[in-house]
């Protein structure tokens, strides 16, 4: 039987200011018996229970004004308005982070499985899974406790999913992708999708280009490669929306533990991704690559193929990586090459129109200086 579970909403909170300090470990200033029920930006609180999130030098101001009578502050700030409560914490984001953890709502769903749900019967669904309504469960397929599915998602077969999950509306999983713990998939990401892979009979036009630098022979015919491998997401990763990872050719793309990947992220067959790895908005990163642990790839970053990127580096957005770079790496522009080198070559190129005027006013002075040397 299926039941409608609504969401905790934050309204319903209500916790103490001295509470919540120990929770985040933020400096209590005032009185610690409020009762704190919502987090909101200090111009949109509408009641003594809300906490004003002002934490940036720009909202202080908005203090003199908010229905709030409490706070949160940063350690670099000084407390300016009438509130009686201030929680003053030291890396406001860090703290933002957990406060938010606190008051959030988790999405509504269906505990045990819709009604209007496919599923194969030789999946193995926990008692304490919820699937929702038009949702496709194939068969081997195994969704381990606690893991919430909302509607329209697709497990393909023998695909598995382990325990604390969240998979929003309109995520397709793969034939074999394996999903470990405590994961997150926003909504219309495609994890197991066949790989860009393809050969043909003869040299082709790409390898004589590599070759000569000229194309002396065209793909007449192009040969599909088939994709054996699978997808192996493991523990505590998140992915975006409109994330797409392809399954390896033989064996698995592998996304690491505790990695973040942000909307419209593209992880081709083969690749490595590290742990603790943050892929930001339309990063791309092409077959075989392999991206170390805790790597940094700023929006807009592409990654060529059979490229490794060493543990700890940080690509800058929009930037072009071609060439593997060694551990803890900074690296700009196109191609991507170290950041204080690039952004000097930016600045110089953006002078170069002084430059100009400066090398005609020198040739002019020669010029003068040559027409009253032949006067003389």
């Amino acid at each position: 039987m299926c039941s409608r579970i609504n969401a905790v909403n934050q309204n319903h909170i209500s916790i103490s200011l001295s509470e919540l300090a120990e929770k985040i470990g933020a400096r209590l200033i005032g009185d610690g018996k409020i009762e704190i029920s919502r987090l909101v930006h200090p111009a949109e609180a509408e009641k003594e229970s809300d906490l004003a999130l002002a934490t940036e030098r720009r909202f202080l101001e908005l203090l003199t004004e908010t229905t709030a009578i409490a706070a949160v502050v940063a350690s670099a700030q000084s407390a300016v308005g009438p509130q009686r409560g201030y929680l003053v914490v030291e890396r406001s984001r860090y703290a933002m982070a957990k406060l938010i953890d606190i008051f959030s709502s988790a999405p509504h769903f269906f505990t045990g499985i819709h009604p209007n749900a496919f599923v194969d019967e030789t999946a193995e669904i926990s008692d304490k899974a919820s699937i929702g309504p038009m949702t496709c469960i194939g068969p081997g397929v195994r969704v381990g406790a606690n893991t919430v599915i909302l509607d329209n998602v697709t497990l393909s077969a023998d695909a598995s999913i382990g325990e604390s999950c969240l998979v929003y509306s309109g995520v397709r999983i793969g034939e074999r992708v394996k999903i470990g713990d405590g994961v997150i998939c926003q909504p219309n990401s495609v994890i197991g999708s066949d790989g860009f892979s393809y050969v043909t009979p003869n040299p082709g036009s790409v390898e004589s280009a590599k070759a000569s630098g000229q194309v002396n022979s065209i793909n007449s015919q192009i040969v599909r490669i088939h994709s054996l491998g699978t997808v192996i997401v493991e523990d505590n990763v998140e992915i975006g929306a409109n994330v797409t990872i392809d399954r390896g050719t033989i064996s698995a793309t592998r996304i690491g533990k505790n990695s973040k990947l942000d909307n419209q992220v593209h992880i081709a067959h083969n690749v490595v991704v590290g742990e603790n790895c943050m892929l930001c908005g339309q990063v791309g990163v092409a077959g075989s690559s392999i991206i170390g642990d805790r790597v940094v790839l700023a929006g807009q970053a592409g990654v060529s193929d059979h490229v490794t990127i060493g543990s700890d580096s940080v690509v800058a957005g929009k930037s072009g990586v071609g060439r593997s770079l060694k551990p803890r790496s900074v690296v700009a522009g196109y191609p991507a090459r170290d950041k204080a080198a690039a952004f000097q070559e930016i600045a110089t190129i953006r002078r170069l129109g002084s430059f100009m005027e400066d090398l005609k006013a020198v040739k002019n002075r020669l010029s003068i200086l040559e027409n009253n040397k032949n006067k003389d």
